[in-house]
């Protein structure tokens, strides 16, 4: 009898810890994105010019659109992200600010964890920081 009263407790204990496990990206609604542009392209800018630049996209499905996070791999700061759901048919923007006091190619990424079904949006920039005269 006590086995009987036991196995369901235990069942219904172990799903429970496995639904906390999981974080809240896997349990939100997948919506779709679209960017307008993945690619910003400084072109040739001089050194110490205004590094800063807007990735805007839009929620194009039918469930509030979570930026988990913003990663940056360079010399560049997020400056901004929305902090709130975007919802369906929306527009929203990732401000970004690449240093240009480094002189050189800009090949950079950053990577947007989204409730999307690939779960990331990787975003590029590009161009060359040139010397001051």
């Amino acid at each position: 009898m006590m086995k009987n009263l036991l196995l369901p407790f235990l069942l219904t204990a172990f799903l429970f810890s496995g639904l906390n496990a999981q974080n809240n990206s896997s349990l939100d609604p997948l919506t779709t994105i679209e960017f307008e542009t993945t690619t910003i392209d400084y072109g040739e800018i001089a050194k110490g010019s205004d590094g800063v630049r807007t990735f805007t996209f839009k929620n194009t499905g039918n469930n509030p659109l979570k930026i988990y996070k913003v990663y940056s791999s360079c010399s560049c700061d997020i400056l901004s992200k929305p902090e709130d759901p975007i919802n369906p048919g929306e527009n929203g923007e990732i401000k970004v600010k690449y240093d240009t006091n480094k002189v050189g190619p800009i090949v950079k990424t950053i990577t947007v964890y989204v409730n999307i079904e690939k779960k990331l949006v990787p975003l590029r920039l590009k161009g060359i920081v040139l010397k001051s005269s």
